[in-house]
This record gives structure tokens, C-alpha cells and sequence, in this order.
């Protein structure tokens, strides 16, 4: 915990959360800033402690971003799996092509496939001006959803924000005691299905369950101390994102998907549910276009205009979007955690499986990313 709050002192937004003991963050506030090459130190030291399993696996990152800090040379992919547990891959742009393929069958039209699929996102955006009414009403709807999944704390809570130049479109920021803000992005337009995914994502039963649910299990009844600090460079997060990039799927898909659809016609918007997530289904192969974009910014030397061409072309991004997601890969918190959206939401849907037991696991258990690798290794 000390390693991330004094990491937290050299890069804003590091640590994603922290709700642990007061007096420890203060003395850490109160201290000089360590240098890098002292965290390493420390790092290392700590690790020579640590049995094997999740807690070390939490440190090997903070050694890994320590060392990117400190000016050690190494490779994106690298510093990737260092932090993640997880190495990143060029994936084939064949992959791509066959999910085009399925896509240009669901939006047939004569123009180019971006062009139609730009054209449908864009018949189904969501007014500014009703953003944060409508996820309200959408956060309602998937926390009554979730309560039938887990059991909820009776005083957890959210609160929504709008906010303006992130180079993200939403975020959960915990605030420990069973709360947590959510700042919703209104720079780039949003489509209906758009905000029916960042809402769910981020609130129910993503983000903010999976952390109400673990401070209440691990940190108030075990006293697990370690889950006080959430931080961005670690196993941790990859675990996060595919949770939270399941939830919009289980919930979906279930019952609850005709009542949300529902309060999204209500609102005006004229909204197909099952079309929407067939288009979401298909073009899904086309996120790890966005690690491959990754790789060729940082590994492969090519240039951000290069690289925005790339997203594109391949994951059939508007030029505005492809832009911000450039902007979200070479920001100091968030340049290797492009990986965790594809391969969180790979390695957490082979472990889950369609069991929801499995996918309450994830929510209330330290599951390691090791843990799941071996899972997709057998099912190959």
C-alpha cells in the first residue's frame, strides 16, 4: 500500500483508488517523493517477502511501472505483461476482415462498410442535453437487475457527474464506504447502446459492485487491507475490465434487456436491442485492433497519424473517436491499459462461462489473472 501511494506521488491518477488507513496516506503526503530507482529497490525487496499468489502478483506490477518510471529500457509488450500478466499479441488483420464480413450482412447499404456503420451509430445517439437523465434511469434499472445476481450492501450508493476533456468516455471513481462517482464524458457523441454499456459497466454490476462487494467481503469481514488501494498498473486491473466489460452482456441479454431498451424508447430514441447487440457481437473481434494499435505506436515505431489511420480502418472508428483513443494510449496512466478491455473481457468470459456463480466469483474473490490464463489454456 505504501509502494502505490508513494508510485501515486509521481504519476496523477495511478492510483485509482484509495480508501485504506488515513494516517498512511498522510505520511506518505507528508514525506519527500521517493525517486524511482528507490521504488524499484523497494519493490524488489518486497517482493523477496511475498509468497506466490494475488498480493505478489499486484507488486511484480507496481515493480514493473516503478522501473518505467525509473527509465529502464524495455519493450512495450514488456512493460505490458509486467504490469497485466498478460502479453500482448498482434492479432491477424484476417480477424478483422471475417468480423467486417459479418457486419456488412447485419448494415447492408452500398456505401463503405465504415461509412454505414458510422451512419447506424450515429441514427441512435443519445442528445447531450439527455445524457445523464437517461443514464440515471438506466443505473436504476441494472441495480434492481444486479440485486437478483448478488446480494447488495443496503447503504451502497452512486452519484452521476458530467465532465468534459478526459481521454475517457466514463469512470468509476470509488470513494470506499460503499460509494462511488461516476463522471460520464459528453465530448464524443454517444449512441444508445453506447450508454447502455458505460452505464452498466461502470455502475452495475460493474465498477462499483465489484468494489462494494469487496470491501465489504475482503476488506470489513477479512481484513484484507490490500484491497484499500486500487492501482491502474497492476493484474487488478485486467481482473476489473473484464468484469465490468461482461456485465453489459449478462445483463443484456437477460430479462432486464427489454426494460432498459425500454427506457431508452421512452427517452425518443428509436432502439432495437437485438440488432444492436448482433452489430455489438460482430464487431467485437475488431477491439484488438486497438492493441495492435498499441504495439505499433510504442513498439513498431510508427507515427500517431499512422496509427490513427490503423484504428480507422480496422476497428471502423470515426476519425473524432480514433483521435481520443491516440490521445488515451499515450496519457502516462492509461499507455498500456488498452490491453486490459480485449483480454479482460476474453480471459473473464472463458472463466465465466455463462455461469453466473462464476461471474459472482469474480465480483467478490481475488481471482488471479494466472488463474484465468489457465482456464483459456484448457478450453483451447
Amino acid at each position: 500500500m505504501r509502494l502505490g501511494l508513494q508510485l501515486g506521488r509521481h504519476v496523477e491518477g495511478i492510483v485509482d483508488a484509495y480508501f485504506g488507513p488515513a494516517e498512511l496516506a498522510a505520511a506518505v503526503d507528508a514525506a519527500p517523493p521517493v525517486d524511482p530507482p528507490t521504488l524499484v529497490a523497494d519493490a524488489e525487496a518486497l517482493l523477496e517477502g511475498l509468497e506466490d499468489g494475488w498480493l505478489r502478483d499486484q507488486v511484480v506490477g507496481l515493480r514493473t511501472y516503478a522501473g518505467v518510471l525509473a527509465g529502464e529500457s524495455i519493450s512495450y509488450a514488456d512493460e505490458v505483461e509486467g504490469c497485466y500478466g498478460v502479453r500482448p499479441t498482434h492479432t491477424d488483420e484476417a480477424v478483422f476482415t471475417a468480423a467486417h464480413e459479418r457486419l456488412d450482412e447485419l448494415l447492408p447499404g452500398d456505401a463503405q462498410l465504415a461509412e454505414r456503420y458510422a451512419r447506424w451509430r450515429r441514427s441512435k445517439r443519445v442528445p447531450a442535453a439527455q445524457l445523464q437523465g437517461l443514464a440515471a434511469a438506466v443505473v436504476e434499472e441494472a441495480r434492481a437487475w444486479t440485486r437478483t445476481l448478488v446480494e447488495l450492501p443496503a447503504d451502497e450508493r452512486v452519484e452521476l457527474e458530467i465532465v468534459r476533456d478526459k481521454p475517457w468516455l466514463g469512470f468509476c471513481e470509488y470513494l470506499g464506504d460503499l460509494r462511488s462517482r461516476i463522471a460520464v464524458n459528453v465530448d464524443l457523441p454517444m449512441s444508445a447502446l453506447e450508454l447502455l454499456v458505460l452505464a452498466i459497466h461502470e455502475t452495475y454490476p460493474g465498477h462499483h459492485t465489484e468494489r462494494c462487494k469487496k470491501e465489504v467481503l475482503l476488506v470489513r469481514e477479512r481484513g484484507l487491507l490490500e484491497e484499500t488501494i486500487v492501482m491502474v498498473p497492476t493484474p487488478q486491473s485486467l481482473v476489473a475490465e473484464g468484469i465490468a466489460s461482461l456485465a453489459p452482456q449478462l445483463l443484456l441479454e437477460s430479462d432486464a434487456g427489454a426494460a432498459l431498451a425500454a427506457v431508452v424508447n421512452d427517452a425518443g430514441i428509436e432502439f432495437d436491442l437485438a440488432h444492436a447487440l448482433a452489430v455489438e457481437r460482430a464487431h467485437e473481434p475488431c477491439s484488438w485492433a486497438e492493441v495492435n494499435a498499441a504495439l505499433l505506436l510504442h513498439d513498431g515505431g510508427r507515427s500517431e497519424g499512422e496509427v490513427q489511420a490503423y484504428v480507422e480502418r480496422w476497428g471502423l472508428m470515426e476519425p473524432e473517436l480514433a483521435s481520443h483513443l491516440i490521445r488515451f494510449m499515450t496519457e502516462p496512466t492509461s499507455r498500456s491499459y488498452i490491453m486490459n478491455y480485449s483480454a479482460g473481457r476474453e480471459l473473464c468470459g472463458a472463466y465465466v462461462g455463462g455461469d453466473h456463480e462464476r461471474f459472482s466469483r469474480l465480483l467478490t474473490e481475488q481471482v488471479r489473472v494466472r488463474d484465468l490464463l489457465g482456464v483459456r489454456t484448457r478450453a483451447d
